[in-house]
């Protein structure tokens, strides 16, 4: 993997340094706009403003989080590209959560701007009343207890997912294959589920991009985690997603986070074989002490920090990342659940065959 000279060295540093980094031109009427993730160790999320053939105005790919800060920052760097916020006539949103789609009502709102995204994705926002939410969080709450998990994670808050005020949905729902109704450009949406079920990067084989959002990262793998509402078997989907994802050209890749660079295809298989490792290490930590429920086998494997000094509702992510690569054993048939509640899981009994 290679960190792409000018820009992607800039963004790096920044990374590195703990601020910002400025806005830039990647390509000709190409700009990545840092947008600030209030008290997230992520920092900020890149949207990319796409100048547009025929007229003054501009897509984006991704937005940022629904605070004012975020909003003012999106609208300030797309001042910086000489436009104005107005100017903004569709976003390509590449997966629901709250730092990508958080400012798409507002936007909405301000600019009467179309609004794009993977069918899977724009399902979740047809749950908009008070008591789809509260459905939807004692949903959480059943599920993670069933993991197994402590009452202080249990009760932690789900990130909130922003919807439109009446429930609407996307004005365009889009498919693997589909073309950007994007004059000037030729970029064409590329379905990668399992960080959500609606994943989407978007390539642009003209000018060499591909617009990764969270799918690809040159430095972390994304979360990937089972629960309501997401893939039944989400990290399976997303092994399936990294692998054709080798497949695309090698072009540059302009991710949500952190700096671009290139390399997708090494970058992809470093990220697959992350996981590997990591299926190893999980299927150890059920050998050594069968019957563990998912949270107890979460307290055993590593982390960037303890599990114990991690806020809940990043324990929260940690136990349902554990649980996706359990149901990736199980289905290989390495392990298997007892079925309780909370589940209990332990190595499978070998398969003898009878010799003749």
């Amino acid at each position: 993997m290679i960190v792409t000279e000018d820009l992607g060295t800039v963004q790096r540093e920044a990374w590195a340094a703990g601020v910002l980094p400025p806005v830039e031109e990647v390509r000709p009427g190409l700009w990545s706009i840092p947008v600030p993730m209030p008290k997230n160790p992520l920092r900020y999320v890149l949207s990319y403003a796409l100048a547009l053939a025929l007229d003054d105005g501009l897509a984006l790919i991704d937005l940022g989080m629904d605070t004012e800060e975020s909003w003012d920052a999106l609208v300030a760097g797309v001042a910086s590209t000489g436009h104005h916020i107005t100017d903004v006539r569709y976003a390509a949103i590449t997966h629901l959560h709250p730092d990508h789609f958080g400012l798409a009502p507002r936007l909405k709102e301000t600019t009467g701007a179309v609004i794009a995204m993977h069918a899977a994705d724009a399902a979740a926002l047809g749950h908009f009343t008070p008591e789809d939410v509260a459905a939807d969080k004692e949903a959480w709450r059943v599920d993670l207890t069933g993991l197994g998990a402590p009452p202080e994670v249990v009760e932690a808050a789900r990130f909130e997912l922003v919807r439109f005020p009446r429930g609407e949905s996307a004005d365009v729902v889009l498919a693997h294959g589909d073309r950007l109704d994007l004059p000037g450009w030729n970029i064409e949406a590329v379905w990668t589920p399992g960080h959500t079920p609606g994943h989407l990067a978007f390539v642009d084989r003209d000018r060499d991009l591909l617009f990764s959002g969270d799918h690809i990262l040159p430095r972390i793998s994304p979360n990937i985690s089972s629960g309501p509402g997401e893939l039944g078997d989400p990290l399976h989907r997303y092994l399936l997603s990294l692998h054709a994802t080798t497949a695309l050209p090698d072009c540059e890749v302009l991710p949500a986070h952190e700096y671009r660079f290139r390399g997708v295809t090494e970058r992809a298989r470093q990220l697959m074989d992350h996981h590997e490792v990591r299926l190893d290490e999980i299927r150890d930590a059920v050998a050594s002490r069968p019957e563990s429920t998912a949270w107890e086998i979460t307290t055993r494997v590593t982390w960037s920090r303890p599990i114990d000094v991690m806020d809940p509702r990043l324990q929260r992510l940690a136990v349902r990342e554990t649980q996706a690569h359990l149901l990736v054993l199980a289905d290989r048939g390495d392990i298997r659940s007892d079925g309780g509640t909370p589940a209990r899981w332990t190595l499978s009994a070998p398969t003898h065959t009878k010799e003749n």
